[in-house]
């Protein structure tokens, strides 16, 4: 009997291992086949932006004309908006074989009279606004030295980088809340994390984006989905162009200056290494703007209940401190 029990035992032992044995077995075949249904899913991306109609300031260049095409690939409607005429009428005429449809609207986004008219030809030709991409901006960076050629400038910057961002918000508002869905996309800059020399009012124009982005998420409570876009030092976007003086852009490296003065000149006499220059290299040093039009276009390709709030989009072998 002694021996019974224990035989006894011991099957009820092997019987139990037998049991987790074929319940872990199980679990893996399942984890395995949720991975693969994971795996296929990623690769299967859906596009959320057939159909979508979209505003897009500052789609004369740069990041604006890169994700009008990118969206209109998809087969979104863009409503390509900038005060440059002649940048906008390159960027439709680089669009006609793509899928999605696009309308150019010459406005001052400064004026809000002007991008009440940007909105209300969006409706007309595409029914409604489901996200408006506040990209137009300068960057007049300088030193308050340089104040006496530097002033007008920065005037516009505000102007440009802060009020139109809030004419932006304004002449889709209505529209979004009384649909109770819309997305507001906002340019800000590593330059608005902290303050450093050169920075002044540009850096300040970028604090108040975040700050006016996250003011339309708390009081949209929903119904507005918000998202701020950060990239870092991108060189072919025309942005660098509004400098009143490049020695300002020293705050952004900081103790890397010396370092950072030897890698430009490098890049513009040609003499860069190759490793810089290559995005799949961790030595990737300065951004193309390819690959930020890219998460902007990700932030846009949701569903209507997943929002992006916050994106920074670094080269992993930059210099900047910020």
């Amino acid at each position: 009997r002694h021996l019974r029990g224990i035989n006894s035992q011991g099957l009820a032992l092997r019987m139990e291992w037998k049991v987790c044995w074929h319940t872990q077995l199980r679990r893996q075949s399942i984890s395995r086949a949720a991975s693969a249904k994971l795996v296929l899913k990623v690769n299967e991306m859906k596009n959320y932006l057939q159909d979508k109609s979209i505003i897009i300031t500052g789609a004369a260049s740069g990041f604006g004309r890169l994700v009008t095409q990118k969206t209109a690939a998809m087969g979104a409607n863009v409503t390509a908006v900038d005060i440059n005429a002649d940048g906008l009428a390159e960027t439709l005429s680089s669009m006609r074989q793509l899928e999605g449809q696009a309308q150019s609207v010459v406005s001052d986004v400064t004026k809000f009279r002007d991008m009440k008219n940007v909105a209300s030809k969006a409706i007309q030709a595409y029914g409604k606004i489901d996200i408006i991409l506040n990209n137009a901006g300068i960057m007049p960076l300088a030193f308050y030295a340089d104040h006496e050629k530097a002033i007008e400038k920065w005037h516009a910057c505000i102007d440009i980088n802060m009020k139109g961002v809030v004419n932006g918000i304004a002449c889709v508002y209505d529209h979004m809340m009384e649909r109770e869905e819309g997305h507001v996309i906002n340019m800000s800059s590593i330059f608005g994390n902290y303050p450093v020399s050169g920075s002044n009012v540009y850096g300040a124009t970028k604090v108040a984006v975040t700050y006016l982005s996250e003011s339309l998420r708390v009081e949209a409570c929903g119904k507005i989905k918000v998202t701020v876009i950060k990239p870092t030092g991108v060189l072919n976007t025309g942005l660098a162009n509004s400098m009143v003086n490049p020695d300002a852009a020293i705050g952004i490296v900081g103790h890397n200056a010396a370092n950072q003065q030897i890698i430009m000149e490098q890049l513009m006499s040609g003499e860069a290494e190759a490793d810089q220059l290559n995005p799949d290299s961790p030595k990737y040093m300065a951004l193309d703007a390819d690959f930020v039009a890219d998460q902007i276009v990700y932030a846009m390709n949701q569903p209507k209940g997943v929002s992006v709030s916050d994106i920074t989009i670094r080269a992993t072998g930059d210099q900047y401190i910020l």
